[in-house]
């Protein structure tokens, strides 16, 4: 729930799936993660006030948060990884293609990054995973895909590589927190034996998946924004700070006014 300026970071994702059309979302939480579903409930007190107060600009910013999308949430009751968290999902998906959205990577671009994958999946009916380039020097910290062909910006990916070590990476293509899954995925992640750091992978699964029935990666148009790791999330938080126009100038100042 950390805020990038006015909005906690997962606003952020669930603005991008509704923009996609996404009307059903599953936010699967943990411990300590009640605040996530206070802030999507309706606020009937807090809008009674604002709206006494004449607060109409905080107003319109409560209800907005409440009428995305119809929101549910599943409880992750072991922290095992992301296949362990998608898999709290099954029951409630069903037999469905699904997309999933990592909390910790927000996306700006002008078609939403997850549609530019629902696309995709229309047209190919295959499993799609959103990546992007990144460092030669970074790979290691990533899901890697080994491209087998390449058609524009959509790629037949001959393996998946989850966190290679250090100069091992069969290219720069990094997955970057968006997918569009086919329900078969469940049927992986269900004998998905534990992988790095003792979880159940999600990249894993889907190099399994991919051996039967070809998984699709799309380098997705869009800046992407590391909100998972310190640094990240300061540079984030500044660059949207710059892009708003009623801090822009003063925070313009004061940045120079530091002397780096």
């Amino acid at each position: 729930m950390l805020p990038i300026l006015d909005k906690p970071t997962i606003q952020y994702i669930v603005e991008e799936a509704a923009r996609a059309g996404i009307e059903d979302i599953i936010i699967v939480t943990g411990r300590h993660k009640r605040a996530i579903e206070d802030h999507f409930d309706s606020q009937k007190e807090l809008e009674m006030v604002l709206k006494e107060k004449g607060k109409s600009e905080l107003l319109e910013k409560v209800q907005y948060s409440t009428e995305l999308a119809n929101i549910f949430y599943v409880r992750q009751k072991e922290q095992k990884g992301l296949g362990h968290a998608i898999s709290s999902a099954r029951q409630f998906i069903g037999n469905e293609p699904f997309a999933v959205l990592l909390g910790d990577d927000i996306v700006e671009s002008e078609v939403p990054a997850v549609k530019q994958l629902i696309d995709v999946y229309e047209e190919t009916g295959h499993s799609v995973i959103g990546v992007q380039e990144v460092p030669e020097a970074d790979t290691h910290r990533y899901g890697i895909i080994d491209p087998l062909t390449k058609n524009g910006r959509q790629y037949e990916v001959k393996k998946f590589v989850e966190k290679p070590a250090q100069g091992t990476a069969p290219s720069n293509l990094a997955i970057m927190g968006r997918y569009v899954l086919t329900p078969e995925i469940f049927d992986y992640l269900k004998t998905q034996k534990e992988g790095a750091g003792n979880e159940i992978q999600l990249t894993d699964a889907i190099e399994r998946m991919n051996n039967d029935n070809q998984v699709y990666a799309y380098d997705f148009e869009g800046e992407r924004y590391d909100v998972g790791e310190k640094l990240g999330f300061v540079k984030t938080t500044i660059e949207y700070a710059l892009k708003d126009d009623s801090m822009r100038e003063e925070l313009t100042r004061f940045i120079k006014a530091l002397g780096l």
